[in-house]
């Protein structure tokens, strides 16, 4: 398998829908489908938090959670945990700063997609230098529904870093909602990444299109 070429990433990353049990109120997987049935393009398995399942468990919703996306055409990525990614024979990995190194992550995982989250230009050169497909960029907004969240950077941010000669896909997180996506567009970012502007819809399908339509 080759790596994934950077115009196909842009598009795997418009809607970029991140959640684990702790960021529901109804079952994952049935979030999930509707997620993807109103337009979500990529699934990041993110499990943490208050009561976050571990073991078997753990596995078995991953197993589950990959099923639904490949049925239906979206990449699954775990969040940080390599091993998992591994044994679920998922698309790719995101890790953090305070993860594992890039270079270590990129050797073990071979070709499958590698996002980073980046913070400053020089966090996000060091990223892409040592095998990232992707950067992850923010918190662009406050946000709640992560508790280990940098300073809020701003939609300017990203397009600082495109003025610095940041050319790879980038997609921006952190309290991304209807209402302020367009600005996000603008700033040149790829995609659109969010927690609770889906999860806590009250209608996941109908919040995925409304980010998707952001884009037409």
């Amino acid at each position: 398998m080759a790596r994934a070429e950077s115009n196909k990433l842009r598009d795997w990353l418009k809607v970029y829908f991140i959640a684990g049990t702790a960021n529901v109120t109804k079952p994952l997987p049935e979030v999930l489908r509707d997620a993807i049935d109103g337009g979500v393009t990529l699934f990041q398995y993110r499990e943490k938090g208050t009561g976050a399942l571990t073991g078997d468990a753990y596995k078995q919703l991953g197993e589950e959670l990959k099923a639904i996306c490949h049925a239906n055409g979206v990449p699954f990525i775990v969040n940080d945990d390599v091993d998992l990614a591994l044994a679920l024979d998922a698309d790719g990995v995101h890790i953090g700063q305070e993860d594992d190194k890039v270079e270590e992550v990129r050797h073990r995982i071979g070709d499958r997609v590698l996002g980073v989250s980046a913070h400053t230009l020089e966090e996000a050169k060091k990223a892409l230098a040592e095998g990232a497909d992707y950067l992850g960029v923010g918190p662009v907004f406050p946000t709640s529904s992560k508790s280990d969240t940098r300073e809020v950077c701003g939609p300017d941010f990203i397009a600082s870093l495109r003025e610095q000669g940041v050319e790879a896909p980038i997609v921006a997180i952190g309290g991304i909602t209807v209402g302020n996506a367009s600005e996000v567009v603008a700033s040149k970012a790829d995609g659109l990444s969010v927690i609770s502007a889906i999860s806590h819809a009250a209608d996941p399908s109908e919040a995925a299109r409304q980010l998707t339509k952001i884009w037409k």
